[in-house]
């Protein structure tokens, strides 16, 4: 009876390890989706405003801040990076990424990092296309 009560208490760990893996997992996919969301915003402004549009991301407060003007933090556990131009970059922590009236943009790419796991937001430099791209 003991050895039953064991081996179902190991198989309840497991599920609790791989479901809190899972929920983690999702909390990340999302965000990833919501910051492509905003920088897809962000370009159809641009366009629709024949305005130039900047969507900044802060990687010490981990938040980004794009057409609408209002900083958006990222979950906990997650960590932003951004790769854009030399001239993008207002300082040490901050990376801008542009969006011009044609559509087009500077270009870049916005790293979310939780764990091992990297989920890439690529933004094309010629057609300003946003991607979400999931490396395992």
């Amino acid at each position: 009876m003991l050895v039953v009560i064991v081996l179902i208490g190991l198989a309840a760990v497991a599920v609790s390890v791989s479901v809190t893996r899972g929920l983690a997992g999702a909390r990340v996919r999302a965000a990833s989706s919501e910051l492509a969301g905003a920088l897809r915003a962000t370009r159809a402004q641009a366009i629709v405003h024949a305005d130039e549009q900047v969507f900044d991301v802060d990687t010490r407060a981990n938040s980004y801040q794009g057409a609408s003007h209002r900083d958006v933090a990222l979950p906990k556990g997650l960590k932003v990076s951004i790769t854009s131009a030399k001239e993008d970059r207002p300082d040490d922590h901050t990376g801008r990424i542009r969006f011009f009236p044609d559509g087009s943009s500077t270009g870049g790419r916005i790293t979310l990092k939780a764990g091992q796991r990297e989920w890439h937001v690529n933004v094309s430099w010629l057609t300003g296309e946003v991607r979400v791209v999931d490396q395992p």
